[in-house]
Parts: C-alpha cells; sequence; structure tokens
C-alpha cells in the first residue's frame, strides 16, 4: 500500500492543469471528503505496528504534495487571468490596421472619372506649374486680352512666362498638341487663382474639364453627353443651358441642372429657384484647335469643366470649402464608408 502511495505522490507531482475546474476536479480527487487520502487514513488502524510510521510519513507527503500543487497551479492559472485582462488575450491574432478615409474630394473626383470612362474618356494630366502659351495664348488669350483679368494668375516672380496654372485646359492644349483626333479626354487636376479665402472661395481648388475632338461634332452631342452626366451623377435628368462667355469655345454656355425644391436645403442652395448652376461648356473655339495644329475646317468638338470643389460640397452638404484643405481628422473620418 506504501508503493501505491508513492506512486500517487509521483502522479500529484507531475499533474498539470489548464481551467480552474481541472484544479478543483484534482483537489477533490485527493482532499475531499470522499478523496483518496481519507480513504487511506481510515486504512492506518489495519497497517502493521511496525509500518505504521512510514505509512503516515507516506501519508503526510502525498497530503502536502497535492496541496502545494493546487496553490500553485492556482496562482499560475490567476497570474494569467491578470495578464489577459491588462493585454487582452494574447493568443488573438493582432489587430488588423485601420483603413484610412478617403477624402471627400477623391471620392467626387473618382465617380466624375467612372461615369465618363463609360463613354470612351480617357483620364490626361499635365503639371501645375505651367507656361503663358499652355495656359492662356493657346486658348485664344493673347497678352494684354481683356479676359485674362477674370483669372487672378500667380505669376512666378524671376519669370512672368511662368506660372501655376489657372485651370486644366492646359492640359487639354497640351493633349492636342500629342495626339491626333479623336480626342476624348478628361483632365481632373488642381488649380490656383489669387483670390481671397473665405468660406466659399480659395486661392487653390480643384476642377475637371472634359474634351471631344471628331469630326462633325455638334453641340446636340455636348448636350446629350452632359445629359448623360448629370443624370449619373445627381440623379437629376433636367438640364438647361444659358447663353455664355468664354475666350476658348464658341458659342459658350453655362449648364443648370433642376435640383428641386422638396427640402428646405434645396430652397437655400437654389436661391429659391430650383435650378443649380454646375459646370460651363461650349463649342471649342476654331482658333485653339488651330493653334494646337488641328485642322478646324476638318474637325471640330466640344468642352466643358466644373469644380471638383463645388461638387463635394453640394452632394456632401459641407457648408465650409476651407474644410476641405484643412485636414481635419474629425472632419475626414466621416468619410470612412464611401468609395
Amino acid at each position: 500500500m506504501i508503493d501505491k502511495i508513492k506512486e500517487l505522490i509521483v502522479e500529484a507531482e507531475a499533474f498539470t492543469a489548464k481551467s480552474k475546474e481541472e484544479v478543483e476536479e484534482f483537489r477533490i480527487k485527493y482532499l475531499g471528503k470522499k478523496g483518496l487520502l481519507n480513504t487511506y487514513f481510515a486504512e492506518f488502524k489495519n497497517v502493521a505496528n511496525d509500518q505504521k510510521k512510514e505509512f503516515g510519513q507516506t501519508i503526510n507527503t502525498l497530503k502536502n504534495t497535492v496541496q502545494e500543487k493546487v496553490n500553485a497551479l492556482k496562482e499560475e492559472l490567476e497570474s494569467k487571468e491578470d495578464r489577459k485582462g491588462l493585454y487582452g488575450d494574447l493568443s488573438r491574432p493582432g489587430e488588423p490596421i485601420e483603413i484610412g478615409a478617403r477624402h471627400p474630394i477623391s471620392i467626387v473626383k473618382n465617380q466624375i472619372i467612372d461615369i465618363f470612362s463609360r463613354i470612351g474618356f480617357n483620364v490626361s494630366e499635365g503639371p501645375e506649374i505651367e507656361d503663358d502659351w499652355h495656359n492662356f495664348t493657346a486658348l485664344n488669350l493673347p497678352e494684354y486680352h481683356p479676359a485674362r483679368d477674370m483669372q487672378d494668375t500667380f505669376f512666378i516672380q524671376t519669370n512672368p512666362d511662368i506660372l501655376l496654372r489657372t485651370h486644366t485646359s492646359s492640359v487639354q492644349v497640351r493633349y492636342m498638341e500629342n495626339n491626333k483626333p479623336p480626342i476624348r479626354t478628361i483632365s481632373p487636376g488642381r488649380v490656383y487663382r489669387n483670390e481671397a479665402i473665405s468660406a466659399r472661395s480659395h486661392c487653390f481648388f480643384h476642377q475637371v474639364e472634359g474634351l471631344y475632338i471628331d469630326k462633325d461634332v455638334s453641340f446636340a452631342d455636348l448636350k446629350q453627353t452632359l445629359q448623360y452626366f448629370t443624370t449619373e451623377m445627381f440623379g437629376k435628368s433636367k438640364i438647361r443651358l444659358r447663353p455664355s462667355y468664354f475666350p476658348f469655345t464658341e458659342p459658350s454656355a453655362e449648364v443648370d441642372v433642376y435640383w428641386g425644391l422638396e427640402t428646405e436645403i434645396d430652397y437655400r442652395i437654389t436661391k429659391g429657384t430650383g435650378w443649380l448652376e454646375i459646370m460651363g461648356c461650349g463649342m471649342v473655339d476654331p482658333n485653339v484647335l488651330d493653334n494646337c495644329g488641328i485642322d478646324s475646317k476638318k474637325y471640330s468638338g466640344f468642352a466643358f469643366g466644373m469644380g471638383i470643389d463645388r461638387i463635394a460640397m453640394l452632394l456632401h452638404q459641407i457648408g465650409d470649402i476651407r474644410l476641405l484643405s484643412e485636414n481635419d481628422v474629425r472632419f475626414l473620418e466621416q468619410f470612412k464608408s464611401a468609395l
């Protein structure tokens, strides 16, 4: 019987547990009212006198071994729980990297690009620091032309022929110089004008301009293209074109979309008319085609341009254009769910 108890001592010393429940089962097995120790204590009276001393010492060794093992396992498991509460479950995979928010300018720009790409328009880009030819002269704005006053320009002082582009029409000029018709392209990008900064205007903003050059292009083609765009972008199919003036298009027009008067916001942004101006457009002036090396007697085309910032403010009800460039995280986080 003494040998059996010694085997239990070895077994108790080797015991391990992964939960408090296993430790409790181990304790009950040895130290419970019906446990092995009480069973062996009850057998003490039946042991021969010459073996009682060794038997008693062996039982006490088993009891102490079991009690120490129970205490050690409990302490170890409680320590693990404390670490888990402090650092979280260390067995879990690491937290995923938080995805940043899309900027509202990027959201709207990508929507515009996607809409026009469906009808064959590609994307063209150009430098933000331009020369006078591409920004003004080639676009039917020769030196001292009064229309230059429409755009307050940032010139480079050391070289008055170099400036920050005032529109992305300069990209269209470069594209026409390097590509032959048919041409169907849009040019999104940042532009600069020397204007006072306020809630409604800024010294830099974003535009996207479109250009279509081919044989027999008509004003009707322009209208249908813009009709498609407004329907896809705003869900509004009713538009109107009002006569206007731009040096590089003739005839020229301002494009209004009928926004409606269903809510108080509709009344405010349309000034009670229901109509909202969204862009300018027109047929490309023959002089511009000739300046870019395209035969104006053979080809014709149309162009249009709109402000991305203004459309973003409209679609997302942003009341201050300065929010688009201040990088306030509280503002940008509102666009996390947007694509």
